[in-house]
């Protein structure tokens, strides 16, 4: 089961990207060894994202990140908050893949800022986002303050670990249960047949 993470961290280290590997560790831990995790680090992307727009290709490294978002059974995205929404990085590379190419993906979205004031850009801003990607966003989001860094490092405050763990068994369920979305084996039926199938005899 592929999935992959998407960080729109500037700084390294980086809380964003923090945040983001606690949340794929919980998700593969209830997923007991069935994921395979991949992390695609926007900040390394920011020149070849800028170039697509420019010349309306992606290069190689860039297609290659792409393919692994559209592919992936499931994504994690996890971005700064700035001015109260998602970064400008994070927004453009999803402007870049294909506004179909979500669908029905079931996708968890998490963000950090430095101060809880901003969490609710994750329902006003990251929400809507994938919704118009028509991706199924899972209904815990998860927000990460600097005060939920407790005692500093990388260990997190109860509420921050209650969210993420949350967060992470509904991505989980939804990884487990999805519905395929199209049936490999289904005879498609000529409307014809389907009226005369109904139509009464005689």
């Amino acid at each position: 089961m592929k999935l992959v993470v998407v960080t729109a961290g500037l700084t390294q280290p980086s809380a964003t990207r923090l945040l983001a590997d606690r949340l794929a560790e919980a998700v593969a831990r209830r997923l007991e060894g069935q994921a395979d995790v991949r992390v695609v680090e926007l900040r390394d992307l920011a020149v070849d994202i800028a170039n697509n727009f420019v010349t309306g290709f992606p290069n190689g490294r860039l297609r290659e990140a792409i393919e692994a978002v559209t592919e992936a059974d499931g994504l994690i995205a996890v971005t700064p908050i700035f001015s109260g929404s998602y970064s400008g990085l994070f927004k453009s590379f999803f402007d870049v893949i294909d506004n179909t190419a979500l669908a029905g993906k079931p996708v968890l979205v998490a963000a950090t800022g430095g101060t809880a004031r901003h969490s609710l850009a994750l329902e006003h801003a990251l929400r809507p986002l994938f919704a118009y990607l028509r991706a199924v966003v899972v209904p815990t989001a998860v927000y990460a303050a600097a005060e939920d860094w407790g005692g500093g490092g990388d260990a997190f405050t109860d509420g921050l670990g209650e969210r993420i763990a949350r967060a992470a068994a509904e991505l989980t369920d939804l990884l487990l249960h999805r519905a395929p979305t199209r049936k490999q084996d289904e005879e498609v039926v000529p409307f014809e047949e389907q009226l005369a199938a109904v139509r009464p005899q005689g």
